[in-house]
């Protein structure tokens, strides 16, 4: 069996040297590392996790569960999430939910099976209020989503009330009096959709305005159902000037639903999103967006995982993201 030590002499450096490159430790040199890398590649070298995980206690690596890797949303967290963990001397594992809940419980119970280090999972369904303790126990574990979990677990979430509040009255400040609100699946409970309609209620009552539930379109998290949305809205003779929607993905087929329409965005009706993914920037009008700071939440979130391996009896702790309103063509 090839040894730490084998590859140490092949490569000319110290065993201290090959260790901080198999655990991607800082403070190596590129040509140092490659020619580590070289000298494992060339002799066969691989490392035994499990004495690893035996003498260390820890893997290294943190899991990252989202409801789907194919959503642009998703793609841009889980990146910034790897810049993050990989700050902190952890890789990150990823696997996909469908956003149900046996997908979330299939997560958690995959994170403990591989013994992982951690998990950061991004909640649509699963309540650890409602699991009794015992499906969770001491395993570090950080909700990213929009419920409220009571303080009982790390969560990190996004400002969706006053976003979209925000959203809402930049609107009315471009001269918008007929807004609709393209959003998801349902305003009953606490998520997401819920969060930014109610967001959506504030601001119009901020300026006096009277929720018009023919302009309420509750048409789903996708572009296509944002397009349907804005031909049922005109199919129905509702008249509107301004789509406040659930998340960019919703709000780029909104401006689809436009298009075919033959309406002019921003001079016919203008739209704002919410996520700030990257190709709000480059539509064609590019998209006015909230824009809650991701890296941020990465980082925070890496650091609670962190923090719970320290201390795994520290009380749970929640962080809202900071978030800015990004004017762009589609309000202007």
């Amino acid at each position: 069996m090839v040894t730490m030590s084998d590859v140490a002499r092949l490569a000319g450096v110290s065993k201290m040297t090959v260790s901080n490159v198999v655990n991607n430790r800082p403070g190596v040199s590129d040509p140092v590392r490659r020619r580590v890398l070289e000298a494992i590649q060339e002799c066969g070298y691989r490392l035994n996790v499990n004495a690893r995980t035996l003498k260390a206690g820890r893997t290294g690596v943190i899991g990252l569960a989202v409801p789907g890797v194919d959503q642009s949303y998703y793609g841009m967290l889980g990146s910034l999430l790897i810049e993050a963990a990989k700050e902190r001397g952890f890789h990150v594992a990823i696997e996909q939910t469908g956003a149900a809940a046996e997908g979330e419980e299939a997560a958690i119970a995959q994170s403990h099976k591989l013994q992982l280090d951690g998990l950061i999972l991004s909640a649509v369904v699963l309540d650890p209020r409602e699991q009794g303790g015992t499906a969770w126990g001491d395993f570090p574990i950080v909700m990213l989503g929009e419920r409220d979990f009571g303080a009982s677990i790390d969560h990190v979430g996004m400002a969706n009330e006053a976003g979209t509040k925000a959203a809402t009255e930049h609107l009315i400040a471009r001269g918008c009096r007929r807004i609709a609100n393209v959003t998801g699946w349902s305003l009953e409970g606490v998520h997401v959709v819920s969060r930014r309609h109610r967001g959506y209620v504030e601001g119009l009552a901020a300026h006096g305005i009277e929720v018009d539930p023919a302009l309420v379109s509750l048409s789903g998290m996708h572009m296509e159902r944002g397009r349907k949305a804005v031909h049922d809205l005109h199919a129905a003779g509702t008249a509107f000037d301004g789509v406040v929607a659930v998340t960019d993905t919703v709000a780029i087929g909104v401006m689809r639903g436009l298009a075919d329409l033959g309406l002019r965005c921003p001079e016919d009706v203008r739209v704002v999103g919410f996520d700030d993914i990257p190709e709000a920037a480059y539509l064609a009008p590019s998209l006015t967006t909230v824009a809650p700071d991701h890296r941020w939440m990465a980082e925070k979130a890496v650091e609670l995982i962190a923090a719970r391996l320290d201390d795994p009896t520290r009380p749970p702790e929640e962080h809202i993201a900071p978030f800015t309103l990004i004017p762009r063509e589609s309000t202007r």
